[in-house]
């Protein structure tokens, strides 16, 4: 068994609210966990207002599967024109058997 955790920190320059950015968060998180059937969840700056990071776990049977899925998870959110992609980064859990 292989798992990764992707981090993307996100700002999102239109947000004027917690609420507006809420309404962003959400869609980002349901939308993959839906289609990439990944874990997904908002992990840092939940209360500012045009920052965000969010986290997804894949775990398959081979690293080379983990690794589509959280390619295919990451293009889906550089393709959002109401985020800005400011980092990512990955990380293997170790001792998964």
């Amino acid at each position: 068994m292989h798992a990764c955790v992707l981090t993307v920190d996100l700002r999102i320059p239109a947000s004027g609210s917690l609420k507006s950015k809420r309404a962003v968060v959400k869609h980002l998180v349901a939308s993959c966990r839906s289609r990439f059937s990944v874990a997904a969840a908002e992990v840092g700056y939940q209360d500012q207002w045009q920052r965000s990071s969010l986290a997804f776990a894949a775990v398959a049977g081979t690293p080379g599967h983990v690794e589509e899925v959280l390619d295919s998870v990451e293009r889906y959110v550089w393709s959002h024109p109401e985020v800005e992609v400011l980092t990512t980064g990955r990380s293997w859990l170790e001792g998964a058997a």
